[in-house]
């Protein structure tokens, strides 16, 4: 492809390559249009040629117009009214800022609804990413400009970004002129149609008045995008990309947002101009070649400063001569034409993140900088608000993405909100509250998509440490009911450690001064410093990118030292890390704050590599692995009630009789969890024995129909899919409720548990089963600081273990346990008589659910067998099922018969079995009743003797068990506290409602126990 330059190009040139003598070498045409240019200038009696194209706004478009034109224009009409006093308007400007949404978090974080425990989808585009989105936000402004006031409309300033991905759009095409100047073409060419495209759709239902105005812009455009092919052709030459380059290209996509918008309120017959920011905006910067920054960043913006006295004379001159020339500037010396015209607000489009230098070169704010622009211009124009519009409700507790439990925060101090940005909170750039700091001007951050929510208002100076420290009194933050210390948690991804260790013999000071001294001169990031003085060694955390040349720059300066072995060793960390943050004013003066925040962390099994507090005391920071961030987050949120403590939940076996039941009370119980406990319960997994469904990426499921939830397309049950997927949620709070009383699940109790995962157990196999499998997940239980809850698995709702486990921890010997623990016998039993046969009985226990799934294992007393075994291994029995005599109801044949058919078809066929055991259950009960006895299915555990036992036997009326009716369960604790009497616990224990009730609470007390810090 043939190179080709204009002559309009040539300035833009120039102020990217600072001469021609910078380029004019690699190709004969420069040096032509040099002549060419320099010639037409003379003949202008100008002689310096223009840094930078400069346009203004008329009512027919725009035009050309360079910077001294500007001023001589300007001074020749002495402006006799301020910019910071428009139009003697009683109300002063409000800055609104508009941003173009990016395809990653480079802006705006996140949407989600306020204060809700499910995320909403997040709008798909930000602010300016379409016509309609364009069209929004041009009615909102003009909605803004009619004044919420008395005093009536507001006069408005509105700073825009790009347009959605524009941004990146025009790195890609600087980028890639190096390698194929037909591709950067073509990636231009693509960029422009984008951005003309949005704007024949805006101007489109104002065709008639609009098409001077539309084709006007689009010239100006095409006319942009020939003079960036000109600058990106010439890298090839150079082999190179400036840092300049790369600001002035990226800057055009700010200039065609302003114009696009500005058409639009153009065609509508707004009266509005657009200001392009570099014809006004003078800074300075620390960094001169320090380019775009990096994306994402939100640290900085690179050290750029405005110029404020030759900024604000600029933006007068250019008020009194472009602001005039658009109509939205009149005064008594310039009569408007139409006096009504005078009672509506000027509204003036500003160009954001771009701006010139002092030496005259076109620059930008850095990434993330149209903030900035937004803070200085309200500060130029002594606005009284600014307005930052996002596509979140405001600045956030914590990121939705990784905290579904995270709303907007009311109300922020300027010192905390630059806190939470400087710590990763993208919602507002760190550099951008500075103007407003200095002006004392309150900054709105609102959504576009919801403009009737207030969202957060930041404003204010936290007060110093000598003026918190004047009142000299500490208290425990939880003694303040209903105030919680800080604001927000936040956290930077992607960072590492950089550690020097053992350098005593050098001195801590010296160590300190050289080792941040290396950091400085290799430009490098600390973010964060720890240090041990006992044995001088230090900890520094840097940006994950800075890794390498930091770890160089340090080997460096220590190359004698560790030669010598004066420096024991530097390391750099080969983990994915990250920081924490919890930030608020009031952390300062109260105590327990880093306790509960730590606590929390703990409890979510996330282990603290590095830890700092700030001197201000309104920030405490940790370091942990990438990989715990989101369960670090969620744990801290929870800790300091900023949201209720949400406990995921797996429930298997989901559709049977107790899961179902468990689930009905789930959802009855939800609201009232929510209100009273501050404990939300997300169910986002379901399984059945053949099916499972799991929420995506950790949502809650709709639980209301189970059975119709693993209907249809609902994967096959997988446990080790599902073990995947509890591992990936990154709630701290996980819960699995196993319904299966089966020993393949049973087997994954260790796994979960080593996941930081509580599980809960109804059934019995785990309990009960093989003793090596029981004390390894004991094991596991308490190496991972989790819990293994299965109260209902030995008298359902009952607190039997509860209570044995507070007589043991209290010191009491309890020496035996007597009563019943089968609500299916104490039913039999307490309904056959000479009229109710013995298979009868059985029957109506089987129809009212109070039976296991097969009532064979009530009969053989191995579900009581069962019980036993979990209680007399509370006891420290080491024992399995072999070890308890048991007495079997049936005969051996019936117990081990297949049968075969629907559940319904065997239930018949076991009871039609059932009635050979009639005749001889009636002999026995008439041999009881007839010595005022009454038959009891009755246990003991004799823990002085080691011996286990189950058995019908005739109970007398002193006994305990005589007045057992229907299908309670007993069960009397013999200790050495109880001598003269038995503590006994006695209550209906049979079916799945009772049954879910014990799970119920095994659930709260989790969620107690998870919500330890909340107030």
């Amino acid at each position: 492809m043939h190179l080709h330059y204009s002559i309009a190009a040539l300035p833009l040139l120039l102020s990217v390559f600072g001469s021609v003598d910078s380029f004019a070498p690699f190709h004969p045409a420069l040096n032509l249009l040099h002549q060419r240019s320099v010639t037409d200038n003379n003949n202008n009696d100008n002689n310096a040629i223009a840094m930078t194209p400069r346009r203004r706004n008329t009512a027919k478009g725009i035009i050309a117009l360079h910077s001294s034109t500007l001023e001589q224009q300007a001074t020749a009409s002495a402006a006799t009214s301020s910019i910071t006093k428009p139009n003697s308007s009683p109300n002063a400007w409000e800055v609104h800022k508009f941003g173009g949404g990016k395809s990653s978090d480079d802006e705006s974080r996140l949407t989600f609804s306020l204060i809700t425990l499910t995320p909403t989808p997040p709008p798909s585009k930000a602010s300016l990413a379409n016509a309609p989105l364009y069209r929004t936000v041009g009615d909102l402004l003009l909605r803004e400009s009619t004044g919420r006031l008395s005093s009536g409309p507001i006069p408005t300033m509105a700073v825009v970004s790009a347009r959605g991905g524009m941004t990146d759009l025009l790195v890609d095409v600087v980028s890639s002129a190096l390698d194929d100047i037909s591709q950067a073409e073509s990636r231009l060419q693509s960029a422009l149609e984008g951005q003309l495209t949005i704007l024949k759709e805006l101007l489109e239902p104002f065709s008639a008045s609009s098409e001077e105005i539309a084709r006007e812009i689009e010239g100006n455009m095409r006319k942009d995008a020939a003079d960036i092919l000109s600058v990106v052709q010439s890298l090839r030459m150079i082999r190179s990309v400036p840092p300049s380059v790369m600001e002035v290209v990226t800057g055009f996509g700010e200039i065609w947002s302003a114009q696009t918008l500005y058409a639009y309120l153009k065609a509508k017959g707004v009266h509005v101009a657009w200001l392009d920011a570099r014809d006004v905006l003078i800074v300075k910067s620390d960094g001169a070649n320090a380019g775009l920054g990096e994306k994402g960043s939100s640290s900085s913006t690179g050290g750029v400063m405005p110029l404020w006295d030759e900024t604000s004379r600029r933006l007068e001159k250019w008020w009194d001569d472009v602001g005039r020339r658009e109509g939205v500037h009149w005064d008594d010396d310039h009569h408007h034409d139409d006096v009504a015209d005078r009672t509506t607000a000027p509204i003036v489009i500003v160009t954001g993140f771009v701006a010139t230098s002092n030496e005259g070169v076109p620059t930008t704010l850095k990434r993330s900088g149209s903030d900035y622009s937004a803070t200085i211009f309200a500060k130029l124009t002594r606005s009284s608000r600014v307005t930052m519009w996002k596509n979140t409700d405001g600045v956030y507790t914590a990121d939705p993405r990784r905290v579904p439990e995270a709303f907007s925060i009311a109300s922020l101090k300027y010192d905390e909100a630059m806190e939470l940005a400087y710590f990763g909170a993208q919602v507002l750039h760190p550099s951008a509250m500075v103007p407003c700091i200095d002006s004392n001007i309150p900054v709105y951050v609102r959504n576009i998509f919801n403009p009737e929510f207030a969202g957060t208002v930041i404003q204010g100076r936290c007060a110093s440490l000598t003026d918190v420290n004047k009142d000299g009194k500490v208290v425990n933050w939880r003694s303040k009911k209903g105030v919680i210390p800080i604001k927000g948690i936040t956290s930077v991804d992607r960072v590492s450690l950089l550690t020097l260790e053992g350098a005593s013999v050098i001195g801590g000071a010296e160590v300190a001064e050289r080792f941040m001294g290396s950091m400085a001169d290799a430009g490098i990031d600390v973010l964060m410093v720890t240090q041990a003085s006992s044995e001088s060694s230090i900890t520094v955390v840097i940006p994950e990118n800075h890794g390498k040349r930091a770890l160089d720059a340090l080997r460096n300066t220590f190359e004698l030292e560790l030669s010598r072995s004066n420096v024991n060793a530097i390391s750099l960390t080969d983990i994915p890390m990250a920081i924490v943050a919890i930030v608020g004013e009031g952390m300062a003066m109260n105590s327990g704050v880093s306790a509960s925040f730590m606590s929390a962390l703990a409890k979510a099994n996330v282990n603290i590599r590095v830890i700092a507090q700030g001197s201000s005391e309104r920030q405490v920071a940790v370091v942990v692995e990438a990989k715990d961030v989101s369960r670090a987050l969620r744990s801290a949120h929870m800790a300091f009630t900023l949201s209720s403590t949400m406990v995921s939940v797996a429930v298997l076996g989901g559709t049977g009789k107790l899961g179902t039941a468990l689930i009905r009370q789930l959802n009855k119980q939800k609201e009232n969890l929510a209100k009273n406990l501050k404990i939300g319960v997300c169910v986002n997994a379901i399984a059945s024995s053949k099916k499972m469904r799991l929420g995506e990426n950790g949502a809650c499921l709709a639980t209301s129909n189970p059975d119709e939830l693993l209907s249809g397309d609902a994967p096959d049950f997988d446990v080790d899919v599902l073990t995947a997927a509890l591992e990936a949620d990154v709630n701290p709070h996980r819960v699995i409720i196993d319904c299966t009383n089966c020993d393949e699940v049973a087997n994954y109790y260790e796994k979960w548990m080593s996941l930081g995962v509580n599980v809960i157990s109804p059934g019995r196999v785990a309990g009960s089963g093989p003793l090596e499998r029981y004390n390894a997940i004991r094991d596991a239980q308490r190496a991972n600081s989790v819990e293994w809850q299965y109260e209902s698995s030995v008298g359902s709702a009952l607190p039997i273990l509860t209570t044995l486990r507070d007589l043991m921890q209290t010191g009491d010997d309890v020496q035996l346990l007597r009563g019943c623990l089968s609500g299916t016998m104490a039913y039999i039993f307490s309904t056959m008589n000479e009229d109710t046969p013995f298979s009868e009985a059985a029957r109506q226990a089987m129809g009212q659910d109070f039976t296991e799934n097969d009532i064979r294992d009530d009969l053989t007393g191995s579900d009581v067998a069962s019980k036993i075994v979990i209680l007399a291994r509370e006891l420290g029995m080491h024992i399995s099922v072999d070890d308890v005599e048991v007495e079997s109801l049936i005969p051996e044949e019936m117990r081990n018969k297949q049968y075969s058919g629907n559940k319904e078809e065997i239930n018949a066929a076991i009871l039609e079995d059932l009635k050979i055991m009639d005749a001889p259950m009636l002999k026995r009960w008439k041999e009881a009743v007839d010595n005022n006895l009454l038959l009891r299915y009755k246990f003991v555990i004799d823990v002085i003797n080691g011996k286990c036992r189950c058995n019908l036997e005739a109970v007398p009326g002193t006994d305990t068990l005589y007045r057992l009716r229907n299908n309670e369960n007993l069960v009397a604790f013999e200790t050495s506290r109880y001598t003269t009497s038995p503590l006994i616990v006695k209550g209906a224990a049979a079916g799945p409602e009772l049954a879910a009730a014990g799970m119920f609470a095994d659930l709260l007390r989790l969620g107690r126990a998870f919500s330890t810090f909340q107030t």
